[in-house]
């Protein structure tokens, strides 16, 4: 499959609850480049990139989250280059502060 790029906002129960964490281990699995963090609005904030399927199974490992985290809803578009070179390192999964 041809390489993806996907910018998420996922709302819920999803601070404090290990759910970036969750979500960095899921990515790392799949080989899914990116990064994830918390905003100050309540909501975690997500770049994923890599193979089409690798995306779509770590988005739906999103869904699930943490066993503390309840998932509300995901805001899903096509990403761009720029949100992956944002931050982090571009040849892993980062968890990064809170913005």
């Amino acid at each position: 499959m041809s390489p993806v790029q996907r910018h998420l906002i996922i709302h819920g129960t999803v601070q404090g609850v290990g759910y970036r964490w969750s979500m960095a281990q899921a990515a790392e699995a799949l080989g899914v480049r990116g990064w994830v963090r918390n905003r100050r609005d309540g909501t975690v904030e997500a770049v994923f990139a890599g193979d089409a399927k690798a995306v779509e199974d770590t988005i739906a490992a999103c869904r699930k989250g943490s066993y503390a985290a309840r998932v509300d809803g995901i805001e899903a578009r096509d990403g761009r280059a720029e949100e992956l070179a944002l931050r982090g390192d571009k040849d892993r999964f980062a968890v990064l502060p809170t913005v």
